[in-house]
Order: structure tokens, then sequence, then C-alpha cells
């Protein structure tokens, strides 16, 4: 099983979706995408398979979002996309690819959706939120 996880090391939920990719028995392909950013063309892509909007995949906490006026709904998506391409923290995360979907993984849990093993075991996450309890029952 292939999966891709769009990951900023510095993100709790980009960091337990990790994990729980992990968990169900898989190492992903880890992008830690400010390092390297994905193309305009894979943004659109996996925004597409994600079933989201461009603007649904923006990041506005902790960027330059209101700054650069992104908030205007005349901004097009070429707009967007010249922006995150100019600051890749705008492009909101995690995002995974799995062979079962494409997901903006906010919250985590989502992930467990698109995971071919979705039966992970127990699983808290790293602020103490239970996501899936001792008896293995998803409680979120």
């Amino acid at each position: 099983m292939s999966i891709t996880i769009y990951h900023n090391p510095d993100c709790g939920t980009s960091r337990n979706t990790l994990a729980m990719i992990r968990q169900s028995g898989v190492e992903p392909t880890v992008i830690e995408y400010l390092k390297t950013p994905p193309s305009r063309e894979r943004i659109v892509e996996l925004v597409s398979a994600a079933g989201i909007s461009l603007r649904d995949a923006i990041r506005k906490k902790d960027t330059p979002f209101d700054k650069l006026g992104l908030a205007d709904p005349a901004k097009t998506d070429d707009d967007l996309l010249d922006a995150i391409e100019a600051h890749p923290i705008l492009l909101n995360r995690p995002l995974v690819e799995t062979p079962v979907g494409t997901r903006l993984c906010r919250p985590s849990e989502v992930v467990l959706d698109i995971l071919e093993n979705p039966d992970i075991g127990p699983f808290i996450k790293e602020d103490g939120e239970v996501i899936i309890n001792a008896e293995g029952k998803r409680l979120v």
C-alpha cells in the first residue's frame, strides 16, 4: 500500500496523522512540504482529489493570509496558487493520499477514513484526546 503525507513536523495535527498512518502498519512517503513544496499542478490535483476547493486548502492561522488579502472573494484560484507558491505555509496540512482516497486531515482522525487498515488499535493524540479506546472503539 502506498501512502503519501504532505507533512509539517512542527504541526501537532500533522504529527498525529503521521502516527496513525504508521500505527496502521504502513511507512508512508513523507513530504515536508515547507522544504519541498508541491507544484501548482500537484496542489490542484490534491485539492481536487480531496473534494475541496482551493480556498478550503488555504491555511489562515500563523500565515500571511490576511496580509495578502486572500479573503477577498475576487481572488482567483491562480491568485491563490501564486500566494501558495510564494508562501508554502499557506497550504493547509496534512494532506494525505492513499489508495482509498485523498483528504485534508483536519482533524487528524480523518485519516482513518482513507486507510486500508483503519483498525489501528488504541490511539491517543498528543494533547491527550482519546481517538480509539483500549477496546478498539473509535470515539471521534
